[in-house]
């Protein structure tokens, strides 16, 4: 699932150029004499401790203590460390989304980690700006991911590929014909649709002097948001989308079709590369087309990160470990076992990774993408940008119209939910 908006989606920054630190901040011998015999908990995601193991070995070693690693879908933690935290119950280290920073850190669910610059400038600017609240630094990036174009390499060949949206608009009026299909993608939802409407101007929200998220700036229905939604409208108004891939089952829908060998080619990411495997489809990937404006679509980057709950007894210690599990050797390793694309920057041309088609195109698509808003006020954008999108795609109103109620609905809720902080 994708880490923005159902997993927010993992889910793969300018560049994947990724990097982390090589190993821990040093500690003193009173540090560690103090840490002998203690136990951490680490919440990691499912099917994903493998990617740690030994990791977790090497720190249990060095700094004599015991590392328990529970496995948990890693976009639902922080909703068990509500009730687990303050219990006693819950993690020392966990794993998160990274648009979920922001309101853990507003509910007080996460320590404040005091890490050296150094070992920050080891991780793309994108995914350590994923961390950042108000300056400060929250959590160490462990992975990435963007949105991708799959492609089957049965229907039209890497050469044959549009390079423009547009292209594919009028190759799919070309092989539309209401049972098979050229280009699809999910424009219903302001995750996807984001892609083409910031190519022309628009955005979720603008940004202060100092790079923070402006919430009182919203631009999903500035001009440029508008002119990016027309296009959009086209591939639904003209029959090149089937209406069963609007609402909440279309995910389910356009992942069949391309399945089915009934679609050339879909927008979606790197946490399908195993479906789409065992379905045995002769699939490419590679980054999301341009525009006819010549931009590049863009693309919102997940970021899967290790944080340290606010509740743990051990934090120092639990800071760490999370720099350790974090470091560029156990980030190589994590992607060995995970295939997750690791954040470090000089892991960016490493041959193990870059012989993955997967992850080359999740690296070459991270330079024209950006972190998904982690501000509280984020929430309040979803649904009705979503209702929005699929208000147009249904040809129920037209683009500005919709996007205006939206915009407008979007600040009533900042306003009512987020004012008094």
């Amino acid at each position: 699932m994708k880490m923005a908006k159902k997993c927010s989606v993992f889910m793969l920054c300018a560049a994947v150029s990724l990097s982390l630190a090589a190993c821990g901040p040093k500690e003193s011998t009173s540090a560690k004499s103090s840490s002998k015999g203690s136990e951490l908990v680490v919440w990691e995601d499912k099917e994903k401790s493998i990617g740690i193991k030994d990791a977790v070995a090497a720190f249990e070693k060095e700094h004599d203590v015991k590392v328990k690693v529970v496995e948990k879908p890693y976009a639902k933690q922080i909703e068990d460390l509500r009730m687990d935290g303050p219990a006693g119950t819950g993690p020392d280290v966990l794993t998160m989304p990274g648009d979920q920073i922001g309101t853990a850190v507003t509910e007080g669910l996460l320590k404040e980690l005091h890490v050296k610059k150094d070992v920050q400038s080891l991780y793309t600017d994108a995914s350590i700006q994923s961390q950042m609240v108000d300056q400060k630094l929250y959590g160490l990036p462990k992975a990435v991911e963007t949105t991708v174009l799959f492609y089957n390499k049965d229907l039209i060949t890497e050469k044959e590929l549009p390079k423009t949206l547009e292209e594919w608009y009028d190759y799919s009026k070309k092989t539309a014909d209401g049972s098979k299909f050229g280009f699809l993608a999910l424009f219903d939802q302001i995750y996807y649709a984001e892609s083409v409407m910031s190519g022309y101007g628009g955005y979720i929200f603008g940004k202060d002097k100092d790079g923070s998220y402006n919430p009182s700036d919203i631009g999903i229905n500035n001009e440029g948001a508008v002119k990016g939604a027309a296009l959009i409208q086209k591939f639904y108004k003209d029959g090149l989308f089937p209406a069963g891939i609007i609402g909440e089952q279309g995910i389910n829908v356009l992942e069949s079709l391309f399945t089915e060998g009934k679609a050339a080619a879909i927008i979606s990411g790197p946490w399908n590369v195993e479906a789409f495997s065992n379905a045995g489809i002769n699939y490419g990937i590679t980054k999301l087309p341009k525009l006819e404006n010549g931009k590049n679509m863009s693309s919102f980057i997940g970021v899967k990160s290790y944080n340290v709950s606010a509740f743990s007894k051990n934090a120092e210690l639990a800071q760490e470990l999370a720099v350790f599990l974090a470091n560029e050797k156990n980030s190589k390793t994590r992607y060995e076992e995970t295939k997750e694309v690791p954040a470090v920057k000089s892991l960016a041309n490493d041959p193990a990774i870059m012989k993955s088609e997967a992850a080359r195109a999740v690296t070459e698509q991270s330079r024209f993408s950006e972190p998904t808003p982690n501000i509280p006020e984020m929430n309040e954008i979803w649904t009705p940008a979503d209702s929005a999108l699929q208000t147009f795609a249904t040809g129920k109103a037209d683009p500005k119209q919709a996007l205006d109620q939206a915009a407008e609905t979007a600040k009533g809720q900042i306003k009512a939910k987020h004012s008094g902080k």
